[in-house]
C-alpha cells in the first residue's frame, strides 16, 4: 500500500495517509466522506482515469488504513493533510472533489492555503456552508442532533453504522437503492475507523462554519446535491452555496440520496468529467 507522511502526532510519530494514484493526465483529487475511506470512490476510480486523468484518492487521518492519532481531528489539520498530499505528489492544475465531510476540507484548504495548486473545486453532497443551528444560521440542525449521533456511536458504533448506511442510501422497506452486499461493504470500510476519530469528526463537521472560507473561493466551482438527501439536506447545504460563491454552478440530482456516488454513479462521473475537462 502507498502512504504519504503528513507531519507527526503529539508523540512524534509520523502520521501516514493511505492513498491510491491512478491514471495519467490532469490531476483530480477525491476526498471522501465520514466515516468511510477513499475506497468509497470505487466507481469514480474505475472510470475517471479512462479519460486521460490522473486520479488521486486518500484516506483521512483516523480512518481506514491511515494513521489514527488521538488528536488532530479538526479541519485546520485536515487542510494541512490535504496540502501534504498535493505537495508530496507535486500535483498541479488540480481539481478537488470533496464529498460530504470532504467538502469541508476543500473549503478550508482553499482559504487557509490560498488555493495553491488548485484550479477547480467540486462539492458533492457537502456539509458546507454550515450545519449547526445558531442565531445567524437558523436553518441548521440543533446541537442535540449531533450530540445524539455521538451518543449512539459510543453506545453501539457498529449498530449505528448499520442504520446510518441505510439512511445514507435511502434504504428501507419501500425503497432499496443499493444492494445488501453494497450496504455490507460500506459498513465494513466504515467500521475500521478509529472510534475517537469517528466521534471527533462529528464535532468537526457539525461545528465548523465554512461561510467565510467559501467566500474566498474564486476558481470554477461545481456543487452537486441530491434532492432526497436525508443526511445533509440540500436546503441547508447545496442550495445555499451560491450565497457565498455566486459564480458556482449547482446541479440537483432529483430523488438522489446522500450516497449518490453509488446510486447515481454514471451521472456523477459524467458531470465530473465535463467539469474537469471543460469547466463550469
Amino acid at each position: 500500500m502507498s502512504y504519504i507522511t503528513a507531519g507527526q502526532d503529539a508523540n512524534g510519530q509520523p502520521v501516514k495517509l493511505h492513498y491510491t494514484d491512478q491514471g495519467q493526465g490532469q490531476a483530480v483529487v477525491l476526498i471522501h466522506g465520514w466515516p468511510a475511506t477513499h475506497e468509497m470512490w470505487e466507481y469514480q476510480l474505475a472510470e475517471l482515469p479512462k479519460h486521460n486523468l490522473r486520479v488521486v484518492a486518500y484516506t483521512r487521518r483516523g480512518f481506514g488504513q491511515s494513521s489514527k492519532p488521538w488528536e488532530g481531528n479538526n479541519y485546520d489539520t485536515f487542510a494541512d493533510d490535504l496540502k501534504a498530499v498535493l505537495d508530496e505528489l507535486d500535483l498541479q492544475d488540480v481539481t478537488l472533489v470533496g464529498f460530504s465531510m470532504g467538502g469541508g476540507e476543500v473549503a478550508r484548504y482553499m482559504s487557509k492555503h490560498g488555493g495553491a495548486r488548485v484550479t477547480k473545486v467540486a462539492f458533492v453532497s457537502s456539509v458546507t456552508p454550515y450545519l449547526l443551528q445558531t442565531d445567524d444560521n437558523p436553518d441548521g440542525a440543533p446541537q442535540s442532533t449531533f450530540d445524539g449521533m455521538i451518543e449512539k456511536v459510543e453506545a453501539d458504533r457498529f449498530g449505528f453504522l448499520a442504520d446510518f448506511g441505510k439512511n445514507f442510501f435511502n434504504g428501507g422497506v419501500m425503497h432499496k437503492s443499493v444492494s445488501q452486499p453494497t450496504l455490507d461493504w460500506m459498513q465494513a470500510i466504515c467500521q475500521i475507523a478509529s472510534p475517537r476519530a469517528t466521534e471527533q469528526c462529528v464535532k468537526a463537521f457539525a461545528g465548523t462554519d465554512f461561510r467565510q472560507d467559501l467566500k474566498q473561493i474564486k476558481v470554477p466551482t461545481l456543487v452537486i446535491h441530491g434532492s432526497s438527501d436525508t443526511i445533509v439536506p440540500a436546503a441547508v447545504s447545496g442550495e445555499r452555496m451560491k450565497e457565498f460563491m455566486p459564480h458556482s454552478k449547482f446541479i440537483e440530482y432529483s430523488g438522489a440520496p446522500h450516497g449518490l456516488f453509488i446510486t447515481d454513479k454514471d451521472k456523477l462521473n459524467k458531470d465530473l468529467l465535463e467539469f474537469v475537462q471543460h469547466g463550469a
